[in-house]
């Protein structure tokens, strides 16, 4: 693989899909409709979804393409393989509160090592480079000339004051018990993918999540953390946390700034 084009693949993909995603958003009404799994889906998941997989097939013909949007590919298996979430955060996106994200990450050997996280309507963009250097590049998001790249680094954290950032839309009574057996400072929000990245710049210490998700919803973030010196590991055990499994269902994780003390659950 070419990271060097790789990158730069998945950057264009990525601010083309958000410029689609934006038109949608800033429409007077769109239609949602429902997904055999219950979740909701819009026009903007799957322009985007067409946009990003229109540029990752002209570019790497021969590796292996998942999506949440394509059920076709949700059987597939391979070492090494791109997932796509073109809209993850849905719910935020319909209820227009902007945590809402565009995700394209590069798996190989069960380890997303490459990956991209766009959040439009906030105007971040996180990134690996190709030598797996996490960044944080600020706009405007010109598709032909990248701007001023920041490197982004996890917190040393403070066991006795912890950041904590959990999901917006999915928090449960499980979770904040889990929450509170740390001592904690600071407790935020966020939709999305955007949690992985505000664990990745040292916005945040920690992000439990005790629920389902796929692993195209965590690939992209996930990749960000791990290149800015973060770490997720599964919520039961804390063992390494891997890709390409069946059906690309997840288990339930923690992604977390080394310093943390995690506790047992």
């Amino acid at each position: 693989m070419d990271h060097e084009k790789l990158v730069a693949v998945m950057r264009a993909a990525a601010l083309e899909a958000g410029d689609a995603i934006m038109k949608v958003y800033g429409a007077e009404d769109f239609d949602v409709k429902v997904k055999s799994d219950d979740s909701p889906v819009t026009e903007a998941d799957e322009a985007a979804d067409a946009i990003i997989s229109r540029h990752l097939r002209a570019a790497f013909p021969d590796v292996t393409l998942v999506t949440e949007e394509q059920a076709e590919s949700h059987g597939l298996s391979a070492d090494q393989f791109l997932i796509v979430d073109p809209l993850d955060g849905t719910k935020e996106f319909i209820k227009r509160r902007g945590d809402f994200t565009v995700n394209i990450a590069l798996v190989e050997g069960g380890t997303p090592i490459r990956g991209i996280v766009y959040a439009p309507a906030k105007e971040r963009l996180f990134y690996t480079t190709a030598d797996g250097v996490s960044v944080e590049e600020t706009g405007p998001f010109d598709p032909d000339t990248h701007g001023r790249l920041e490197p982004i680094t996890v917190s040393a954290p403070d066991n006795s004051a912890l950041r904590v950032v959990a999901s917006k839309s999915h928090r449960d009574q499980a979770t904040d018990d889990y929450i509170n057996r740390y001592d904690h400072a600071d407790m935020k929000s966020a939709g999305s993918s955007l949690k992985f990245c505000l664990v990745a710049t040292g916005e945040a210490d920690i992000y439990p999540r005790l629920g389902r998700t796929m692993e195209w919803d965590t690939a992209a973030g996930d990749a960000v953390l791990r290149g800015a010196g973060g770490k997720m590991v599964r919520f039961e055990d804390h063992a390494p946390f891997d890709y390409g499994k069946d059906g690309f269902a997840n288990d339930f994780f923690i992604a977390y700034a080394p310093g943390v003390e995690l506790k047992q659950p």
